[in-house]
Parts: structure tokens; C-alpha cells; sequence
């Protein structure tokens, strides 16, 4: 993956799609990015910036998670008291 020794992992038959396409996703991106910045950067620099940008989207991800979980658990509590005053 991205150009480095390979990763030894145990990964449920349930999950190995999940893990191949993330594996696809960071060497998508590390290759696009070594044409972009390889010429001023190195693999490790390169693989660095891709590391970082997997972490931004996480946390990006996780936060609207968290609001959509908020918007529910509210939406729920409505829905409860509408049926109680039924």
C-alpha cells in the first residue's frame, strides 16, 4: 500500500471488502498525490499529507454523525410525546 512494505493483518471474511477498498482509496490518492506534489515531496512527505487528509474526512464524518445522532434522539423524544398525548 502506498508504496510500502506490506501491512500483515487478520481481517474477517465479513470485513475484507471494507479493508480492500481502503486500501484502494489510499493508493488512489497517493499516486494522484505523488504526481501533484512527488516532484517537491518525498513518499514519506507524500504519505504523510494522505494520512492527514483520511484524518480530516474522519473527523469531518464523525461530527456530522454526531449531529445526525442529535437530530434523531431529538426527533424521537417528539415523536414520543405526541404518542403520549394520544
Amino acid at each position: 500500500m502506498a508504496d510500502t512494505q506490506p501491512i500483515s493483518l487478520s481481517v474477517s471474511a465479513a470485513d475484507e471488502t471494507t479493508f480492500l477498498e481502503a486500501e484502494r482509496l489510499v493508493n488512489t490518492l497517493y499516486e494522484k498525490w505523488m504526481l501533484r506534489f512527488g516532484g517537491n515531496s518525498t513518499p514519506h512527505d507524500v504519505l504523510a499529507r494522505v494520512a492527514f487528509q483520511f484524518a480530516r474526512l474522519y473527523v469531518e464524518t464523525y461530527g456530522e454523525n454526531h449531529a445526525v445522532n442529535d437530530y434523531l434522539t431529538e426527533f424521537e423524544r417528539q415523536l414520543d410525546d405526541l404518542v403520549v398525548k394520544l
